[in-house]
């Protein structure tokens, strides 16, 4: 590496954080440190510094951004400005995993003045699936529609809503409530979340898929006036997306978030028995005549030294590590903004996190086997 993958800072010591740490510790033997206003109490890992840590402080959020060269960011969407900020004014290359627009276009103001990176998005959704987006637009002379799924889901959704939490409560409303970027007949548009639903069957289970707000990241603004349609929207088990119809508009709760949180928090049970789905299919011009490239695949959980990690936090963090370690081999621009889809969809699975997404790997091109067969697409609900 040109530069080390070491003097790292994570704010937030969630389930995400804490396994972007595990990860980089187990793949990198580098030491970490994991800053939360409480973190976990410390153990005998030698590579693990626990850092008590309020980032509502300007004072203590400066002190330890300036004893680090990288900070990712871990923490809720709403600390995402916050952070950004004071990294970019310590010289601090800074990565984040925010789904939050708003949040991404106040980090692109920064940017002009930065003498740092400033890459938001990095996770999964946005993140791996503009990389994704990005490799199936270059397979076309001329790209029509390129529709991109992704669903992190409980193995066995039994209650109401037919879902289970496997990550961020706040992400999920911010996701549900606000506007959705997609590109429609060649214009970028805004769509409103939960419409436009549809369902995919992937070898041979029903999902359900809707509009999102945030998944798309830049992806949208790369693309335009290269593809025709272009749309991102979350899987879900059917019947879903009805339930969360009926309390956000039907009840009315789209417009008293805090009681949203309040009801999801009571009701809607945690679990670690996850799968994260990933879908994407692209159809264009290839040589004069109209074809189609699919990508499938489905994450599980697993152990991340010596710990039960999901299938989301597995997934989300390897794709920041990757972006990471892209940018520390000198692959990546090294100040400034920078778009998740700069990263190429090779170049991260070339990474040492790249074996997660293992599964979208081009195995018709690179001689190890057969593209995985195209999902069934049926729209019930028309999208535009």
């Amino acid at each position: 590496m040109q530069a080390p993958l070491e003097n790292i800072l994570v704010l937030g010591a969630g389930k995400i954080g804490s396994t972007i740490a595990d990860m980089l510790a187990e793949l990198h033997g580098v030491s970490v440190t994991l800053a939360d206003v409480q973190p976990p109490p410390a153990d005998s890992d030698p590579q693990i510094n626990r850092l008590p840590l309020d980032v509502q402080s300007d004072g203590a959020l400066a002190a330890a951004l300036q004893q680090h060269r990288i900070v990712i960011n871990a923490l809720p969407f709403f600390c995402t400005a916050r952070v950004a900020t004071a990294a970019a004014l310590h010289g601090v290359h800074y990565f984040d995993l925010t789904e939050d627009v708003a949040a991404t276009r106040a980090i692109r103001a920064l940017a002009p003045h930065a003498k740092a990176v400033l890459m938001p998005q990095c996770g999964l959704a946005p993140g791996l699936i503009g990389m994704l987006g990005e490799h199936l637009a270059e397979q076309f002379d001329e790209l029509h529609d390129l529709q991109l799924r992704v669903g992190a889901l409980t193995r066995h959704a039994t209650n109401a809503l037919r879902y289970h939490f496997t990550w961020s409560i706040d992400g999920l409303i911010n996701e549900y409530c606000n506007p959705c970027d997609a590109i429609v007949n060649g214009q970028a548009v805004q769509l409103q979340p939960l419409e436009g639903l549809e369902s995919w069957s992937l070898d041979g289970q029903v999902f359900e898929a809707f509009n999102t707000s945030g998944g798309l990241g830049t992806l949208c603004e790369t693309l335009k006036g290269r593809v025709r349609n272009l749309s991102y929207k979350t899987l879900r088990h059917p019947g879903h997306r009805d339930a969360m119809q009926l309390l956000l508009h039907g009840l009315r709760l789209i417009e008293r978030r805090d009681l949203l949180r309040q009801v999801l928090e009571g009701a809607v049970p945690h679990s670690r028995d996850d799968v994260v789905v990933i879908a994407a299919a692209a159809a264009g011009l290839q040589g004069g005549r109209l074809e189609q490239e699919t990508r499938t695949t489905r994450i599980h959980g697993t152990a991340l030294r010596g710990r039960q990690r999901t299938a989301i936090e597995l997934s989300t963090a390897a794709g920041v590590l990757g972006a990471v370690e892209l940018f520390a081999t000198g692959q990546l621009p090294q100040h400034g903004f920078v778009r998740q889809e700069q990263c190429t969809l090779s170049a991260l699975l070339a990474t040492r996190a790249g074996h997660y997404f293992e599964g979208l790997r081009d195995h018709a091109k690179d001689g190890s086997g057969t593209v995985p067969a195209s999902p069934a697409i049926h729209t019930h609900v028309p999208q535009y």
